[in-house]
């Protein structure tokens, strides 16, 4: 459905996130869409620990809402979707960018993180 190919905006190869939407790395779905996909973080930072990521490859969230403004407010719905499915009264929608910022997987992705509570400042 989605070509392969190194350019934004399709599949990235080598791309663990492009793998999980090509149905290639299994994950524990919690909800897909057209143009997203939800699923379990593997190493879950709270009780509720979702990630959001848009089919198409993009880097990051600033990325991907420069390119495709829509798409992102697709993950963005979704995000709140997944908090309301998971019957979350108070949660976190993040979207880290860049290594310095925690991102380990370079395809913009929103984490859904709830079930206890939350300290401010992060990090």
């Amino acid at each position: 459905m989605y070509p392969h190919s190194t350019a934004e905006g399709t599949h990235m190869d080598g791309c663990l996130f492009c793998k999980i939407v090509a149905g290639d790395v299994p994950a524990t779905l919690v909800r897909e869409t057209e143009s997203t996909v939800a699923f379990r973080d593997i190493n879950p930072q709270a009780p509720t620990h979702v990630l959001v990521i848009p089919r198409v490859h993009h880097p990051d969230a600033a990325s991907l809402a420069a390119a495709e403004p829509e798409i992102a407010a697709d993950v963005l719905r979704e995000a709140g979707e997944v908090a309301k499915e998971e019957k979350l009264d108070s949660y976190r929608i993040v979207f880290n960018t860049g290594s310095g910022a925690g991102q380990t997987v370079f395809h913009a992705h929103a984490h859904v993180l709830g079930g206890r509570g939350l300290q401010w400042p992060p990090g």
